[in-house]
């Protein structure tokens, strides 16, 4: 199978083509000079060559926006970027993949959140998701490409960037404090489980969540990562941490405050049965292969 992947240098893009390289062939699609087609999307449309499996994975990562030019560049990428893609298809694929987020939900706090409830993300990376995940289902049913949309929450895998990569950081260094109890339970995915999953998406189409259906807290993350590397972890008194979140809401600088607090605090967990069920998704525990490249 001929596959063409978007973001090709990129976390999940990269482990997509490392996973599935020795089966399939692989066309890197990203900015980088590595890559089979070396494009930046959010400027130029693309020639998209003749390929079975089209899987859109670059995109403009979670973060949060300190500034309106930063803001609109979630759309310049995620949005526009999608747009010039669709553009450059000429010749079309048998099949359409979309890696979306469960950001798109607009939740902080919820359990086995499914693929019905309503998109309501309001921050700019979820609008720009939003967006894209209607740009290009409108696409599709134009052009009669089925289309697999697939939402993810936090990614697993070798070298993650973002505050997985930041907290394995910490912790080797031991610095790393738990941030109140741990309590909260966070769904999760291993990237190589999401990178399997492609080439059985065949005369598959709609939209799903993957976790890996364990949905480990947030204290169960940080002591397997800490025993990975002979550490002890630390607690930071729940108290204090939303004092000390209050200074973070009067002044941006500082790096805490309400917002990422309750993120940290709060139970957010999403349903993988409709993937289970269609899609014969049958993900390992993240848990348990946390440091497997």
């Amino acid at each position: 199978m001929k596959i063409l992947i978007t973001g090709g240098s990129g976390f999940l893009g990269r482990i997509m083509g490392e996973k599935l390289s020795s089966s399939h062939e692989i066309i890197s699609l990203g900015r980088g000079k590595s890559n089979s087609i070396s494009c930046n999307l959010s400027t130029s449309i693309p020639e998209i060559p003749k390929v079975d499996v089209i899987v859109h994975a670059a995109g403009k990562a979670h973060v949060i926006p300190k500034s309106e030019i930063e803001k609109q560049e979630f759309f310049s990428v995620n949005l526009n970027g999608t747009s010039h893609l669709l553009k450059g298809i000429k010749e079309l694929p048998q099949l359409f993949i979309f890696i979306s987020s469960v950001a798109v939900y607009g939740k902080e706090e919820g359990e086995e959140i499914n693929e019905d409830f309503p998109l309501l993300g309001e921050t700019p990376y979820a609008k720009s998701k939003i967006e894209a995940e209607s740009l290009i289902q409108k696409w599709g049913e134009e052009k009669k490409v089925p289309v697999v949309i697939l939402r993810l929450p936090l990614l697993i895998g070798p070298n993650p960037p973002g505050n997985l990569g930041a907290i394995i950081k910490s912790v080797k260094k031991g610095y790393y404090f738990r941030l109140g109890d741990g309590k909260a339970k966070k769904s999760m995915v291993l990237a190589s489980d999401v990178a399997f999953l492609i080439p059985t998406l065949l005369n598959k189409t709609g939209v799903y969540n993957l976790t890996d259906g364990v949905n480990p807290s947030l204290a169960e993350l940080d002591q397997k990562i800490a025993s990975h590397f002979g550490k002890s972890v630390k607690s930071f008194p729940e108290k204090l941490l939303y004092s000390l979140a209050k200074i973070g809401d009067a002044f941006s600088f500082f790096p805490l405050n309400s917002y990422r607090v309750n993120k940290l605090a709060l139970t957010l967990t999403f349903s993988d049965q409709k993937a289970r069920k269609q899609l014969n998704w049958n993900p390992k525990p993240v848990l348990d292969h946390l440091f497997e490249d």
